[in-house]
């Protein structure tokens, strides 16, 4: 069971923390209980990682996938399809996959009003090993500032903290006090913490969610 208890679910956090990943997983993970999801990818300022570039594999797994009329093309300047706002509005369940930091918040600020009316979950991933937001106080400064840029508050924190394909149980435990110490700056509970799956940290913390690993850079791409 996914633990999304909301209709609509906003997902954003710093760049690289994993907040594609993690949309991906709760995408899949509703489908697969037999809901009707669409993932939103509200992402136009990263070109590498996008909800949409992996389209084809979410169709398949029935769910729409809204995104930036130019992903996947070579033009600079990509815009949000106005379906997206439909989207928000219909009955179906809706996954928004954030773009980092305030500058790619920026966009979902456009839909506030029909936010608003749908009362979101609004969750906020950390990592720990991501570059700028090692200190707690850093995760809190870009907190407030995604904030402030899409008109929005968070309801909760994930911790996703991982290091890619060096992730263990330690790498996952050595981040507890970290989410901890966020969580009580924010004041805002730990909704669950990430594992990739086949990570197994018997029991130690509570509230796992185990995630498949779907995104990847172009590069690794390249290499397989």
């Amino acid at each position: 069971m996914t633990c999304l208890e909301k209709r609509v679910t906003v997902v954003c956090g710093h760049y690289g923390t994993g907040k594609t990943n993690l949309s991906i997983n709760l995408a899949l993970d509703c489908a697969g209980e037999g809901e009707k999801v669409t993932l939103i990818d509200m992402d136009i300022v990263n070109p590498y990682f996008r909800s949409s570039d992996y389209v084809e594999d979410l169709t398949k797994a029935g769910i729409k996938v809204l995104g930036p009329n130019f992903a996947n093309s070579n033009l600079d300047t990509p815009s949000l399809p106005a379906s997206i706002g439909n989207a928000i509005e219909e009955g179906e369940k809706v996954i928004i996959d954030v773009g980092g930091d305030d500058a790619g918040a920026t966009a979902l600020g456009v839909y506030s009003r029909k936010l608003d009316s749908s009362g979101p979950e609004v969750i906020y991933v950390i990592n720990r090993y991501r570059s700028q937001t090692t200190e707690p106080e850093e995760a809190v400064q870009i907190l407030r500032e995604i904030e402030n840029a899409a008109h929005i508050k968070a309801d909760c924190i994930v911790n996703n903290s991982h290091l890619k394909d060096l992730t263990d149980a330690d790498t996952i435990l050595r981040s507890v006090p970290f989410a901890d110490r966020v969580s009580q700056l924010t004041g805002l509970p730990i909704k669950f913490t990430t594992a990739p799956v086949g990570v197994d940290l018997l029991n130690k913390i509570p509230n796992m969610y185990p995630v498949r690993v779907c995104v990847k850079t172009p590069w690794e791409k390249a290499g397989n």
